[in-house]
Order: structure tokens, then C-alpha cells, then sequence
């Protein structure tokens, strides 16, 4: 479950410490639908490699134009994250193209925007 953004996270936002972006498509469905915005911290990884179970946006390993949500299922010592949807049914995740770097993660997801 993802927090709805909390008066913290908001004034993150205003102060330009957090993104906003939009859910597109059905791979994180139930968890988050499409349409439905959340609100993202660019800075999460300068100092570290992402967790298991984070929620991560990244950009897409063969368009780099594309921007994904996935959680992190696997982080390997070289930095390679594997990245799964919460919609089975959807394929477009590292089951189909492969381990993502972790410099092209953007940041961690903190929280659905009101």
C-alpha cells in the first residue's frame, strides 16, 4: 500500500525536493491505476542502490523516452535491478526486458498525490 502524500510530502513538492508523475497503463494495477499520480524522490538513490520491495520510477531499458513504474524485486552487487509489475497479467517488466541499471532509476516513490 502507498501512502497518500501527507502535508510533508506536499511542501517536498512545493519546495521541488519531490516530482509529480502520472500512472499510465495497468502493470501496477490494483496497486495503482491508471490515471492515479504519485509523488517521487529524485534524490533517493544518490548514496545508495535501491531496496527489495521499493517502488521505483525508471526509465525504460530499450526507450530510453519511456518512463516505468515497477518494485524492485532483485538488486545484484554490480547495481542491476530487477523490476517487476504488481499486475500479473501485464508483461512489461524485467521478465521481458531484462535487468535495469540502477543509474536509470529516477527516484523512489513516496507517496500517491491527493
Amino acid at each position: 500500500m502507498i501512502p497518500t502524500s501527507s502535508n510533508k510530502e506536499l511542501v517536498l513538492w512545493l519546495l521541488r525536493l519531490r516530482q509529480r508523475f502520472c500512472v499510465t497503463g495497468a502493470s501496477m494495477y490494483p496497486l495503482l491505476k491508471a490515471g492515479e499520480e504519485v509523488l517521487v524522490d529524485t534524490r533517493a538513490y544518490r548514496h545508495c542502490l535501491p531496496k527489495i520491495g521499493d517502488l521505483v520510477i525508471a526509465r525504460h531499458p530499450h526507450n530510453h523516452n519511456l518512463r516505468i513504474i515497477k518494485r524492485v524485486a532483485f538488486v545484484d552487487d554490480n547495481g542491476d535491478c530487477f523490476l517487476l509489475g504488481e499486475n500479473k497479467k501485464e508483461s512489461s517488466d524485467s521478465r521481458s526486458f531484462g535487468s535495469v541499471n540502477f543509474q536509470k532509476i529516477i527516484g523512489k516513490v513516496t507517496s500517491k498525490f491527493p
